[in-house]
């Protein structure tokens, strides 16, 4: 019998930067509707929800003939969004974290995060693609990544890694293949609702990053996209989605 899948698309109205994003148009075209259909073209869903905290947000989901939940508003991550609504269905062995402000996802993306599952010991999974930007390498938006022979997780970081000695920082993008993170993520669902319970270790502080806290319980399993992303942090990015939409092969 196939693994069942939940796919969910957190959605939160109050952003900081960005206030009312997922109802953002994109030549004429919500956030949020352009992530849940892009969503819908995976092949390995058995399920989309939006999870929301805001009832705007819901009314619009379902308006474009979406489902949507209400959850809490005081989650603190994305991740706490996920592991509430994989209380409320617990038929599904796996759940899909995708972002909600990435309106032009590739499905493929979708569908390999979920066959890193087809592993019965893949407990955590994301993927990560090369960095072919000099300028990626140095940046802290961008979630470096180093992982074993397996496949698995060693570190990421918002610094470079691997550090080059010896070698001059301008000649690290011709030297060592880098790679950067993309914000998908799949867990099984009992993992999910573990994670959810785990405080904040040190690391995690350090980098702001909450995948550390993972990973010093759980091994985070990894596969290479080569597709590369667009995210929407700030009302400016809508013209550059914009741009790409208009640039896009129909």
């Amino acid at each position: 019998m196939a693994i069942q899948i939940l796919g969910i698309i957190p959605a939160r109205y109050a952003s900081t930067r960005f206030p009312g994003k997922p109802l953002a148009e994109i030549a004429g075209k919500s956030l949020i509707e352009r992530v849940y259909s892009q969503a819908r073209k995976a092949q390995k869903l058995h399920k989309l929800i939006v999870a929301t905290d805001d009832t705007r947000i819901l009314a619009h989901v379902q308006a474009f003939g979406g489902q949507a939940v209400m959850t809490s508003l005081t989650h603190p991550s994305g991740t706490d969004r996920c592991a509430e609504v994989a209380e409320m269905f617990p038929e599904f062995e796996v759940c899909l974290n995708i972002q909600g402000d990435e309106p032009f996802i590739n499905p493929t993306q979708i569908d390999l995060l979920a066959s890193l599952f087809e592993k019965p010991d893949t407990q955590i999974a994301t993927l990560i693609m090369p960095i072919t930007k000099a300028e990626d390498i140095f940046s802290e938006k961008e979630i470096k990544v180093v992982f074993n022979s397996r496949m698995q997780t060693l570190y990421m970081s918002r610094s470079p890694i691997p550090f080059l000695r010896d070698v001059p920082p301008e000649q690290w993008i011709h030297t060592h293949t880098f790679y950067k993170h993309i914000g998908l993520y799949g867990y099984r669902r009992e993992i999910l609702l573990q994670i959810a319970q785990l405080p904040p270790n040190e690391l995690e502080r350090c980098e702001n990053l909450e995948q550390l806290r993972w990973l010093a319980h759980f091994p985070i399993q990894l596969a290479i996209s080569h597709e590369e992303t667009l995210s929407i942090d700030t009302p400016q990015d809508l013209e550059k989605a914009t741009e790409f939409l208009a640039n896009k092969p129909s």
